[in-house]
C-alpha cells in the first residue's frame, strides 16, 4: 500500500530549492586557477619562502609558472635562514628569487652576504628596491660606492653588524640615496669594546641624511657632539635609539626642551618592550639579551651575601629564575643585539 505524506513531500520541496539556489551561488565563484596571476601572487606572499619554493609549484602547473614569475617575489624575506646557511647555498638561491622577480623587488631581507659579487648582483637587478636589510654582511666601502648607485629608490636600509664599513660608506649612502628615511646602524657590543669614541660616522649621517626620520645607533661609538649635529641637521627625525652609546650625555642637549618632537632611547639600557610604528617592521625574531652589558658585572655584588637566599630550594636549585626575550630589528624600537 502506498502511503502519501504531505508533510515529507512539502520538507524534499523545501530541501530542493535550498538544493538550486546554493547551486546558483556557488556558480557565482571563481575558480581558483582563473584568478588574475597578481590577485594569486598576493596571496602566496603570505606563505614562506620554503612553502613557495616547494609545495605551491607541486598543486598544479598554473602554480608552478605562478611562483616561477615575479608576481610572488616583490617582497624576498630570508633573513633568519641566510644567517645559518653556508655562502656557497646562500648566494643561488637568492640569485634564483631576485631573478623571478624581474626588477619588480621592492622589499629585500637577508642577512651574511660574503661576496662581492651578490652585492653587485642586487644592484643590477632590483633597482626598484624601497627597503633593504643586510645586517651581518661582508661589505666594505668600496663595495657600497659600486652598489648604491643604482638604488635610488631606497627608504630604509640596515647595515647593523656591517663592521668593515664606516663614514665613507654612510656618505655614499646619503649621497645616492636621497629619498632614505630610515636607517639602522646598530653594532654589537663585542665590536665597539675598546675603541675609541668618534663622530666620522654621526657626521657623514648628518651632513648627507638630512630626510632621515628613523634612526638606530644602538652599542655605537658616538658621542654627544655627533648626537647633536644629527639633531640639528635632520629635521625631520621622529625617533632615535641610543641605547648603549655611553659617550652620549643626552642632558648636555636637552632633548624634551629643544625637540619636543622627537622620541629617543637614552644610552641606558632599559627593561620594556614597545612596539615599534615603522610600518616596514612587519616581520619579527627573537633575540637573547644580557642585563650587565652597560656595567661591571664582578662589581654588581658588593657582597656575596646581599644574593636572595630564598632564590635557592633545597637541594641548591635556583628557583624564580628569569630569561628575558626580546624582539629583535624588526621591531626596530626595541631592538637587542644577539648575544654572543
Amino acid at each position: 500500500m502506498l502511503i502519501y505524506n504531505s508533510g515529507s513531500r512539502r520538507n524534499s520541496d523545501e530541501h530542493f530549492y535550498f538544493w538550486t539556489e546554493s547551486m546558483e551561488v556557488a556558480s557565482d565563484f571563481r575558480s581558483w586557477d582563473e584568478l588574475i596571476p597578481d590577485a594569486l601572487g598576493v596571496i602566496f606572499t603570505h606563505l614562506s619562502v620554503q612553502e613557495r619554493l616547494t609545495i605551491v609549484p607541486s598543486v598544479c602547473k598554473s602554480w608552478a609558472d605562478l611562483v616561477a614569475g615575479p608576481y610572488c617575489w616583490q617582497e624576498i624575506d630570508i633573513d633568519e635562514w641566510s644567517s645559518c646557511c653556508e655562502p656557497d647555498k646562500l648566494d643561488p638561491l637568492l640569485e634564483m628569487l631576485i631573478t623571478r622577480s624581474s626588477g619588480s623587488l621592492r622589499k629585500l631581507c637577508v642577512s651574511c652576504i660574503q661576496t662581492e659579487r651578490m652585492f653587485i648582483f642586487i644592484a643590477e637587478n632590483a633597482p626598484s628596491l624601497e627597503t633593504l636589510r643586510l645586517s651581518r654582511c661582508n661589505i666594505n666601502d668600496s663595495i657600497v660606492e659600486q652598489f648604491t648607485r643604482r638604488l635610488s629608490m631606497l627608504s630604509f636600509l640596515d647595515v647593523s653588524y656591517c663592521t668593515n664599513i664606516g663614514a665613507r660608506a654612510l656618505e655614499t649612502i646619503g649621497n645616492n640615496c636621497k629619498l632614505l628615511e630610515g636607517l639602522c646602524r646598530n653594532m654589537h657590543p663585542l665590536d665597539t669594546a675598546g675603541k675609541n669614541y668618534e663622530d666620522d660616522e654621526a657626521n657623514a649621517i648628518a651632513s648627507t641624511m638630512t630626510n632621515l626620520k628613523h634612526l638606530e645607533m644602538t652599542y655605537h661609538l658616538i658621542k654627544t657632539t655627533g648626537v647633536l649635529k644629527i639633531l640639528s641637521n635632520c629635521h625631520k627625525l621622529e625617533f632615535l635609539d641610543l641605547r648603549g652609546c655611553w659617550g652620549v650625555q643626552l642632558e648636555n642637549i636637552s632633548v624634551e626642551q629643544n625637540f619636543p618632537r622627537l622620541k629617543v632611547y637614552e644610552p641606558f639600557v632599559t627593561d620594556f618592550y614597545e612596539k615599534d610604528e615603522w610600518e616596514d617592521f612587519s616581520e619579527s625574531s627573537e633575540y637573547l639579551t644580557w642585563d650587565f652589558v652597560a656595567g661591571d658585572m664582578n662589581g654588581y655584588y658588593d657582597d656575596e651575601s646581599d644574593i636572595d637566599d630564598e632564590m635557592w630550594d633545597d637541594e641548591g636549585r635556583l628557583e624564580e629564575l628569569e630569561f628575558r626575550f626580546y624582539q629583535g630589528i624588526e621591531d626596530a624600537e626595541m631592538f637587542w643585539p644577539p648575544s654572543p
